[in-house]
């Protein structure tokens, strides 16, 4: 039975746009460390003040983003399940893996590197409008999120590190660089998962105003596209 997946869309959507708003809060103070600490390098030793003053401004929005990413994560899962039951519905032989993994697959080690792709890629070619066996739509928007996504990943968990080891002024500039790089990517990243979660909710809107004609009929069915997967 297909559910509507709009308004856990738009809760997605929204906690994407808080998430990029946590990411700007925390470029900023990124920007006011990587000053203050630019200058207690070069020994203006008068500084330590405004070093203090930064720092709690970093934790915070440290904690910020942290706590915008756990409410993101859940609502988005939610939706991100919802329209893989939905893509059954559409095209019930066109999915490589079982809907559990929709939300299993972002928490396995190593599988969570590209199985949640491949579950979007299936969603995304079941969920095209038009009959199930025309060709779907291009994959462009969910290769690039995917890529920007883990690249994010790998540059966050790198810039965390670099500044979790500094113990020198000059130390935390360098690691802020990277800090300041994964905020960065981490911006476009949520900014494309937004499109890719509107752009796949309309299209499972369009596709169940098609009516039943637009659902594939069971592999091997008289009138369906048999052997078709």
């Amino acid at each position: 039975m297909l559910r509507s997946p709009v308004t856990l869309a738009r809760a997605a959507a929204a906690l994407l746009g808080l998430v990029i708003a946590t990411d700007l809060f925390a470029l900023w103070a990124d920007f006011v460390m990587f000053d203050v600490t630019g200058d207690i390098a070069d020994g203006a030793l008068g500084e330590l003040g405004r070093a203090r003053h930064a720092d709690r401004l970093f934790g915070w929005a440290g904690y910020a983003q942290s706590a915008a990413l756990v409410a993101c994560v859940i609502v988005f899962l939610c939706w991100f399940h919802r329209v893989r039951v939905n893509a059954e519905v559409f095209r019930p032989d066109g999915h490589s893996k079982s809907r559990g993994w929709a939300v299993g697959a972002w928490f396995t080690p190593i599988v969570n590197l590209w199985y949640p792709r491949r579950i979007a890629l299936d969603i995304w070619d079941a969920s095209s409008p038009g009959t199930p066996w025309h060709r779907p739509r291009p994959h462009g928007l969910v290769n690039a999120w995917w890529t920007l996504w883990i690249i994010s990943l790998v540059a966050d968990r790198a810039g965390f590190q670099s500044y979790r080891k500094a113990g020198t002024a000059a130390e935390i500039y360098d690691a802020l660089v990277q800090v300041i790089s994964a905020d960065l990517v981490d911006i476009v990243a949520a900014a494309l998962a937004i499109a890719f979660v509107l752009r796949l909710t309309g299209m499972q809107n369009e596709k169940a105003l098609q009516g039943p004609g637009a659902v594939a009929p069971p592999v091997g069915a008289v009138g369906g596209p048999a052997g078709v997967g």
